[in-house]
């Protein structure tokens, strides 16, 4: 029977552990399994998201050709199949996001460490992984004060987001002491830093706004919801806006804000010209609030230069536009996406052209898999990311175990 070590029990390597067979052994260093998963979806456990695979696929940012083996393998449905056995239920909600239908992450983990442990797996926990080296025994896994021998060895060490779950890139040098290349690492669905002091606007949540960063000749949009912070921006939308340019120098680069996206500039100017018209005697700080969020109507008026005295009835033609242009084209300045430690997901990993996408088996290491966050894989909120772990970590289990 071969002996096989996985290392990492989070989302892929409690299902690597599930679905391996053998004399498996899985390593963790916390004192308990699925610390992040613990965290996600607020607590809740957004497992997957519950739509075709060609629906899905488009919300992988990084890897969607590495992962179409896998997810066609192990896709939503036989997920939420596999959980179901295992005694959590789930629903679908808004946006075809799947949770447990207790709303209780906790459930969720204790369904993986149950079909870990159903299928014998060895856990050790409080167990620090110190070195891994290639002898003609196998894969000898260094820790205090002991040492393993496995024939195969999974590596599911997660990324460098949410340090405090465990996730602190041991995976990278594992990979790298083998001769793997590591793309470089940045922050995946992240809050947005910006220049602009925004300390005013801490707080404030905007829905049906748009929001729009152009780069390098490619314009990014998304609409939706976001929100400030005390030091910039965040929100569903600016999530998504910051997976897909992290890999810019963002220094300097504008983000525009659209507060009105289904007024055209002529219906916005035909609207404006109505507000200064009722409320004329009435000063522009006052008469805005009809449209636009209080908080936000110093800087409309600070970036087109309005005074917020000038009378309804004063306002002039160029500045009416003007005020209407700022409205749909609110522009603040990126200072860099926030620290990775707090980003949901990190991009970047294990580079996929190194590894087998049907096995997730190490190209130039025959018996060594990767799976999980680890592998330069990330995709967009609403599940997927949790799936894309979910499927690599199965196909190494199952890869793994096998006596090819």
């Amino acid at each position: 029977m071969l002996k096989i070590g996985i290392i990492g029990g989070g989302a892929a390597g409690l299902v690597a552990a599930s679905f391996c067979k053998g004399d498996v052994t899985l390593i963790e260093k916390n004192e308990k399994l699925g610390k992040k998963i613990y965290i996600t979806g607020k607590g809740r456990c957004n497992v997957t998201n519950n739509c075709a695979l060609y629906e899905f696929f488009p919300n992988i940012v990084r890897g969607e050709k590495f992962m179409m083996s896998s997810l066609t393998a192990f896709p939503p449905p036989a997920l939420m199949a596999f959980l179901n056995d295992h005694g959590v239920r789930t629903k679908t909600e808004r946006g075809n996001r799947v949770f447990p239908v207790s709303d209780k992450s906790s459930d969720v983990i204790k369904a993986l460490v149950s079909a870990a442990t159903e299928n014998g797996v060895d856990v050790r926990l409080n167990t620090t992984v110190r070195s891994v080296r290639k002898t003609e025994d196998g894969f000898v896994v260094a820790c205090d004060g002991e040492e393993f021998v496995f024939d195969r060895l999974i590596v599911a060490t997660g990324g460098l987001s949410y340090p405090s779950t465990g996730s602190t890139g041991d995976g990278y040098a594992v990979a790298r002491s083998f001769g793997h290349s590591v793309v470089r690492t940045v922050p995946a669905l992240s809050a947005v830093e910006l220049s602009d002091n925004v300390k005013p606007l801490e707080g404030l949540s905007l829905k049906n706004v748009r929001a729009t960063v152009v780069l390098g000749g490619k314009t990014y949009s998304e609409f939706g919801e976001m929100l400030f912070t005390d030091r910039g921006v965040s929100g569903p939308i600016i999530l998504t806006l910051g997976s897909k340019i992290n890999r810019y120098d963002l220094r300097g680069v504008r983000l525009c804000v659209d507060f009105k996206p289904a007024l055209s500039p002529e219906t916005l100017d035909a609207r404006l010209s109505g507000d200064f018209r009722e409320f004329h005697n009435k000063d522009l700080m006052n008469i805005l609030p009809e449209l636009l969020p209080k908080a936000v109507i110093p800087y409309v008026l600070g970036q087109c230069g309005v005074s917020g005295s000038v009378k309804g009835h004063s306002v002039t033609r160029e500045q009416r536009y003007a005020i209407g242009y700022s409205v749909k084209n609110l522009a603040f300045s990126i200072k860099s996406l926030a620290d990775i430690s707090g980003a949901i997901i990190t991009s970047g990993g294990v580079d996929l052209t190194e590894i087998n996408p049907k096995t997730m088996e190490s190209k130039l290491v025959k018996g060594l898999y990767f799976a999980g966050e680890v592998l330069d894989v990330d995709a967009l909120t609403g599940g997927y990311n949790l799936q894309c772990a979910f499927s690599s970590g199965r196909a190494a289990g199952i890869a793994a175990a096998s006596e090819k």
